[in-house]
């Protein structure tokens, strides 16, 4: 039997091990201090420019100028009543939606493409993903010589079938140009919607998607009847990323056309920049760059709504 005396040190060890053990087990702190790089890292980069823009939009605050004047709704005010601004609204808008449009479209299809079993599945996998990867300047040149009034490779396919015999001017027309930007962002951007809606996709029971070929179902409608319905979640998390990221990127618009020609393919975000940075009003384009900023956020909770309502009725 030990005596008191040399007992009392194995007590001591036996609870010091145990204070040890229970802190490295506290996961809340530990979960908290692993989070807190990331949460620091978003309040300064995100968080800080946020609240300074807001701000911005309510003063008279100009490039070079250390003075912070109120003026309240002025500018927003001001742009409303602009026809410069109202266009590059509509750009906006047509933007945004003819790209989600189009996204999705092509990548349900290059989705159910990639879902099959064929020869060299991991090749067209990549081939797809390649245009997520190129850097924007890099891809930016390279549309730019697409559509060059000169030398594009597209009219001089379409003279060469005989398709069509005229010549377009891809950059310099206003319809055009618009198009081409819009070809341009969903190139861009549907790799990774096609990524999405194939992790959608690979989510579906195996035995929902064979009960419907056992009962006969064709294609189309084990499509529209069972995998839509069910990748219906998935799919609107990936448009709402992907109408934010549309409605506020100025990256294809300033790289093509710098918002031309004659400033017929401004987008909000672009308009912005030419007005707040360019043009020295901080004010007037932290407005422009906010303008979309309610509407978004009642957007985002309807659309996260609904694939909420569709995540549990399924």
């Amino acid at each position: 039997m030990a005596q008191p005396n040399e007992a009392q040190p194995l007590v001591q060890l036996a609870a010091a091990t145990f204070r040890r053990r229970t802190l490295a087990d506290r996961e809340g702190v530990l979960g908290r201090l692993l989070l807190a790089p990331a949460f620091l890292y978003v309040i300064l980069v995100v968080g800080v420019p946020f609240v300074l823009a807001i701000l911005l939009s309510f003063s008279a605050a100009r490039s070079g100028s250390l003075s912070f004047s109120w003026v309240g709704l002025s500018h927003f005010s001001t742009i409303i009543a602009d026809p410069q601004f109202q266009l590059t609204l509509r750009n906006t808008l047509v933007f945004t939606i003819a790209s989600q449009v189009l996204v999705m479209i092509l990548a349900t299809a290059a989705a159910n493409v990639l879902d099959a079993a064929f020869f060299g599945k991991r090749a067209v996998r990549m081939l797809i993903l390649l245009p997520w990867a190129v850097p924007v300047s890099l891809a930016a040149m390279s549309w730019a010589w697409i559509f060059d009034s000169t030398f594009s490779v597209i009219n001089w396919t379409l003279r060469a079938s005989g398709l069509f015999q005229g010549w377009l001017y891809w950059l310099g027309d206003t319809e055009l140009a618009m198009i081409a930007i819009i070809i341009v962002h969903v190139w861009r951007t549907f790799p990774f919607a096609t990524v999405v809606v194939l992790a959608g996709m690979a989510a579906i029971p195996l035995e929902i998607r064979e009960a419907a070929v056992i009962d006969g179902a064709s294609f189309w409608r084990r499509l529209f009847q069972v995998n839509l319905p069910l990748l219906l979640p998935v799919v609107t998390v990936a448009v709402l990323f992907g109408v934010v990221f549309t409605s506020t990127d100025l990256s294809v618009v300033y790289l093509l056309t710098r918002g031309g020609p004659y400033n017929s393919t401004h987008v909000l975000a672009s308009l912005a920049f030419q007005r707040g940075i360019l043009g020295g009003d901080l004010g007037q384009g932290a407005a422009i760059a906010l303008f979309l900023l309610p509407a978004l956020v009642v957007v985002a909770i309807v659309m996260l709504r609904l694939a909420r309502r569709a995540e549990v009725g399924a």
